[in-house]
Formats: structure tokens, sequence, C-alpha cells
């Protein structure tokens, strides 16, 4: 569990982008399969105690019961604008929303939320800290699974939705629990970006986002996988995308940063990362937020970090877009009607 303290996000910069998402609406590596496959890991290391929660993750987290093999188990699609505690619904104009899940025992009427998110905020996910002491930029990237007792109905009704999707017995519950727990060991960072050629459908995809909708949607695959019978209504999520045409493999820390690595090209990814420091003054925020725009979008420059690795990705319009679009929910194989 993170603990509450000294290192929080600016929340400037993830609002900034966001915002300009909303108004905006080395060599090439040929051959290379797209989009780059989520690296997935043995165990999940603990924390640098560096990196400290602003808001203390998963403050209320608690085990996963087993339930009874028998056990009528309710399943709700949860939804609320993005740091709704603290800024209500403003992001929610924007539909740029957080998700979960939610179950129900109807037999002894105890409610639970199960939730993938940031240890350390969504800020210090996207961009990462650049620490005199260290070469290399140094990244608090860390996102896992929280499960705790209880829904609290106004937090997701009130700006959101709190839905019934599917239905399902409490042994599906049980296989779900034990999925989850390895799904959370192997998949241990959050990548906000959604990277593609171009807007639409049928485009090239350089690389898919690690977040809180993807591992609800994960789950709902598994949950159908192993029984339960989905509704039929429609879902949406927010993704956020970047453009850019085919990225280029520039190493990764040990290769750039290292001794022996590339000392101008590290200059060149940490001055781009400079653009995002946090704590800034309002003046100091406005200049950057100018540099950003001057790199991002006049030069068309991104270095992207994703499987531990650091990538170039040439921009084009329109850049940065955010989207709310339907994913469908998915059909269950074995209805409960018939078990």
């Amino acid at each position: 569990m993170a603990r509450a303290g000294r290192r929080g996000a600016d929340w400037r910069w993830a609002l900034a982008l966001l915002g300009l998402a909303a108004t905006l609406g080395a060599s090439p590596t040929s051959g290379r399969r797209w989009p780059v496959p989520y690296k997935r890991f043995s165990f999940r290391p603990k924390p640098d105690p560096y990196c400290q929660a602003k808001y203390t993750f998963c403050p209320t987290g608690s085990p996963i019961p087993i339930m009874k093999d028998n056990d009528i188990i309710e399943v709700f699609r949860l939804q609320t604008p993005v740091w709704e505690f603290k800024y209500g619904d403003l992001l929610g104009h924007f539909k740029i929303m957080h998700d979960a899940i939610g179950f129900r025992n109807t037999l002894t009427g105890k409610n639970y939320t199960m939730e993938w998110y940031e240890l350390f905020q969504l800020g210090n996910c996207t961009f990462p800290h650049l620490r005199p002491e260290v070469d290399a930029p140094f990244w608090c990237n860390q996102g896992a699974a929280c499960f705790f007792e209880g829904i609290d109905d106004k937090h997701w009704k009130e700006n959101g939705t709190l839905a019934l999707v599917a239905t399902m017995f409490g042994n599906t519950f049980n296989k779900m629990a034990e999925w989850v727990k390895q799904d959370n060991e192997t998949g241990i960072y959050y990548e906000t970006w959604t990277v593609q050629a171009s807007p639409g459908k049928g485009v090239e995809t350089w690389f898919e986002s690690y977040d809180c909708s993807k591992f609800v949607l994960r789950t709902y695959e598994k949950l159908a996988e192993f029984g339960a019978e989905f509704k039929k209504i429609e879902t949406n999520y927010t993704r956020i995308f970047l453009y850019s045409g085919e990225p280029t493999y520039l190493g990764n820390e040990t290769s750039i940063f290292g001794p022996k690595g590339n000392k101008t090209l590290a200059s060149v990814i940490k001055k781009f990362y400079d653009l995002f420091k946090p704590h800034l003054s309002t003046k100091e925020f406005l200049l950057s937020l100018l540099k950003i725009f001057d790199s991002v979008i006049m030069h068309r420059e991104f270095y992207l970090f994703y499987n531990f690795e650091y990538w170039f990705l040439p921009m084009k319009f329109p850049f940065v877009k955010i989207t709310y679009e339907e994913i469908p929910l998915p059909t269950g194989h074995t209805p409960l009607s018939v078990l």
C-alpha cells in the first residue's frame, strides 16, 4: 500500500494535456510487430520509497472473499469522472471517466468494489521525475488492482453510472478472483496513452494503453469465458490517443543513460521530460505549456516510455485526442439460466 507523503504529482500537467486533447479534437522499426505487446512480469516489485502518493492507494482494501458455488452474484458497471473527489463533474463534461466493477451477493446482501488504478497518481504514471542524483528519468508508474467491501452508490450515481451488466454464480466469481491475483502480479505498470497512426477504426495501432478501463474490459472477458451472462446495454469508455507516424525504437535505460550510453540522446529525452516537471509557479507553468506546444505540435516530437524502453514518436495531426467510444459487452458462454 502506498504512503501519502512528500512527492505527489502536479495535477496541472495532466489537466493541461487533457485540455489540449479536448481542444485539438534512431531508424524506423520496419517489420516490427504492432502494436507492441504489453510486457508482463514474473512478480510485482516493491515500489521505490522515493515514490510517494498524495492520495493513499486502496486505503480500505481487503482480500477478495470466497463465495459459495451457488451464490448468485450481480455484476455492476461503475463509472465516474476522473478525480471526481477533487473536481466534481468537471472532467465528466469532457467524458474523461474512471471505470470500476461492482459486485453484489444477492444471498448475503454484501456489496464489493474492484478497480485498477495508479499507485502514485496519473501524473507520475505519465511523466517521470528528473532527479539530480540519478542519470536516467525516474518513473513511479506502477498500477494495481484494489478490492474492498461496499459500493459508494452516491459516488458512482451522482455524476456517473451504476448499472447492472451481468449475473453469475459464486464459483464463477471465485475463478475470477484467482485470475485477478495472477493478472495483478504480472501486469504491474500503468500506461496512459494509446498511440495510433491516425483517428478511426482499422488503422495501425502502435501502442495500447493499460489503465482502469482496460482492466474492466479484461475482467468482463474473463467473466464471460467463465460463464457470466451479460446484458445487452451500451457501454462507453474514455481513451486518450496520441497520433504519430511509425515509432522509432531508441533503447532502454542502460543503453541510453548508462556509462556507455548515448549522451546526446539522453540529454534530448531529459530535456523533453523536463517540460512536464511538477510544482511550478503559474508563470513557469504557462511558459512550459508554450514549450510543450512547440515541441509536440510545431516540431511534432514526443518521447514515449513503454515496456521500460524509450521510443520516438513523429507526431501527426490531430496529435492528441480524447474519445468516449462504445466497446460492447461480451457474450457469456454459459448462460446462468441453463446452469
